[in-house]
């Protein structure tokens, strides 16, 4: 039986040097863990057939479906501000391109799927552990509507990877709008390869950002699309409490979207300074950082374009600061917007910003769970606040800025209901939270047992609604449950 891709590959027809070609290394015994039939059939792919043992072995990397161009892509990167001139994928191997039902092109690429020309010295294997935490994370932050990499499935090899002891080895089918990072002009610029650099901005101009195919300066125009997407997607990362955890440049999409979870996390308590990462000893990639991190991967992308903006290096320069410096205004404007819509709040008014700081302070004070506050905040406007004053040490403190929001609130012409209604829909109940992660890698990895990676998908695929049924998936973790560090899915 032939399962069929309909493959349209355009970045394994740039220059040579943008890729190696590779196939996957077969694995003895691949079984499906889980298909993500939704997004199959979205990208025009038969859910039927890939649930197949024979569509297991193409997940795995067993074999190639028809019309596959293996690659691993090249790319370097700044890991914690220090430069690797090639890093590339080590683990990775783009099968190809297809184009989904909406008109939208996009990479199949898996992760785990053996060695490549850039593993160095790695296995290129992935374990079991990573690949869940990536499947549940992704396609958690698809369902809270934040621009992400999606999971296609989820594909046990047979085989263990040997670690710090030996484990499970997985393949994670991901979908991506493309996986061109900062890294990836990098890896020209270090060369000083300036045509390889107009090469890769040409193909993301027009795989990207098409509408400025035709501007006066498109090179100027893309690196100012990149800073708006960039500086709207970490806005939205913190009005959920998203901790990347290893913002690198290699770790930067060119289109937008959040790539490559690795020690990610979610907030429990609210701590602007909460680091999880096991690598971050410094908190470089700490909760509030996130903003002034993604500012410092940009400015090293403009560095990358400089050759292209002017001849004269100081005039590129001046150029590049200009757009830069629009980051913070339009980062600002997205994650005000975004907080006023948390506390019900449909206008802007002078102070709003304040009285909302003085809540965050209030909370990171009396270690208040940063997503149940905000959910449960909807009920205090309708006068039930029982439930998050109960997320507060000192609910008094919770008291006396109520006072001065439900002040606020009266100047708004909405009824208790339609606010509440607001903000349930951009409040999640349901977020993916470390020990829950945890508890199911620790079934999956020591019991072969999928059913609560089964039940958690499930619950978080629809984080705005209250489901009373799984209502204990919205509780924190107990002080023995809690996770303190997450690690790198090497």
């Amino acid at each position: 039986m032939t399962i069929h891709f309909p493959f349209q590959n355009t970045y394994s027809a740039l220059p040579a040097n943008f890729f190696a070609r590779v196939a996957p290394t077969p694995v003895v015994a691949p079984r499906l863990i889980r298909l993500n039939r939704p997004l199959a059939v979205q990208l025009g792919l038969d859910p039927d057939l890939l649930s197949t043992p024979e569509g297991a072995e193409i997940l795995a990397g067993k074999q190639l479906p028809d019309g596959a161009d293996p690659i691993a892509m090249a790319y370097a990167g700044h890991q914690f501000g220090h430069f690797v001139p090639q890093l590339g994928d080590g683990r990775a191997i783009l099968l190809g391109e297809v184009i989904d039902k909406n008109g939208i092109r996009r990479d199949i690429q898996l992760k785990g799927s053996g060695p490549t020309p850039f593993s160095r010295r790695g296995d290129g294997r992935a374990a079991l552990g990573p690949v869940l935490r990536e499947y549940i994370v992704s396609e958690a932050m698809f369902a809270l509507g934040i621009p992400t990499t999606r999971s296609l499935a989820a594909v046990v090899t047979g085989e263990p990877v040997m670690r710090e002891t030996a484990l499970p080895g997985a393949v994670l089918t991901r979908v991506a709008a493309s996986h061109i990072r900062v890294g990836t002009f990098q890896f020209f610029a270090a060369r000083g390869d300036t045509d390889g650099v107009r090469a890769l901005a040409d193909h993301v101009i027009a795989r990207h950002y098409p509408e400025l195919k035709d501007a006066a300066q498109p090179y100027h125009a893309l690196l100012a699309g990149v800073v708006a997407r960039q500086a709207a997607l970490v806005a939205r990362w913190l009005l959920v409490g998203f901790i990347h955890g290893v913002m690198n440049t290699d770790n930067t999409s060119i289109s937008g979207e959040t790539i490559d979870y690795g020690p990610c996390a979610f907030l429990d308590a609210y701590n602007p300074a909460q680091v999880f990462s096991s690598i971050d000893e410094m908190g470089r990639y700490a909760y509030a950082n996130q903003p002034r991190i993604a500012l410092w991967n940009l400015t090293r992308l403009a560095e990358c374009l400089l050759p292209l903006f002017a001849d004269e290096q100081e005039k590129a320069i001046e150029q590049a600061q200009t757009i830069l410096g629009e980051f913070p205004e339009k980062f600002t404007a997205a994650y005000q917007a975004g907080l006023r819509a948390k506390v019900g709040l449909f206008t802007a008014r002078d102070g709003d910003e304040a009285l909302i700081q003085d809540l965050l302070d209030a909370m990171a004070k009396n270690a208040a769970d940063f997503t149940l506050t905000f959910r449960h905040l909807g009920d205090a406007a309708a006068e039930d606040a029982a439930d998050v004053r109960a997320q507060f040490t000192g609910p008094a403190a919770f008291d006396e800025w109520a006072a001065r929001w439900r002040t606020r609130l009266a100047l708004e012409p909405q009824s208790a209901a339609e606010r509440r209604a607001a903000m349930s829909a951009v409040n999640p109940a349901f977020i993916p939270r470390n020990h829950r992660i945890e508890a199911v890698i620790a079934a999956a990895v020591n019991n072969d047992d999928y059913t609560p990676f089964e039940e958690l998908l499930t619950v978080l695929a629809k984080p705005y609604e209250d489901q009373a049924q799984f209502a204990a998936y919205a509780d924190p973790p107990l002080p023995e449950q809690m996770v303190t560090q997450t690690f790198c899915g090497t």
